[in-house]
């Protein structure tokens, strides 16, 4: 069963933010991005702390994120809804794909999951450095 490993918020202050919840919580910051973004864990849920830039902006939920171990199951299961996947940029280090439920509500899904900060590029590294698979 895919669970949700994954949240990320909106705020003014992503730092003040963070302090908050590794003060209240004990959650440790796992990446931080120029853009003031912190990635925080309980070493279960990854919390996407992230700037709100606009005035008008509510700051609060953004999306959250399943981890699954069968992206294609899902696809499918999503196209039954006709609800489409889409790519996450290679510069997000966390979810490498992105829908959204029939209400509008985003969805991250990730096979690689949201332990440890991984690029698209470190994906494609691995996935060359892998022996092939042999046919039965």
């Amino acid at each position: 069963m895919p669970k949700i490993r994954h949240l990320a918020i909106k705020t003014k202050n992503p730092e003040r933010l963070a302090k908050f919840y590794e003060e209240v919580f004990g959650m440790k910051c796992i990446h931080s991005e120029k853009s003031g973004a912190r990635y925080m864990s309980d070493g279960y849920l990854t919390l996407a702390i992230l700037r709100n830039r606009g005035d008008a902006a509510p700051s609060g939920i953004n999306h959250f994120g399943f981890q699954v171990d069968d992206l294609a199951d899902v696809e499918a299961k999503l196209a039954k809804w006709d609800e489409p996947v889409t790519e996450r940029p290679s510069t997000r280090p966390f979810a490498e794909h992105r829908a959204m439920d029939p209400d509008g509500n985003l969805f991250d899904i990730s096979v690689h999951g949201y332990d440890d900060v991984e690029y698209a590029a470190d994906r494609q590294a691995k996935a060359r450095k892998a022996p092939e698979k042999q046919p039965a």
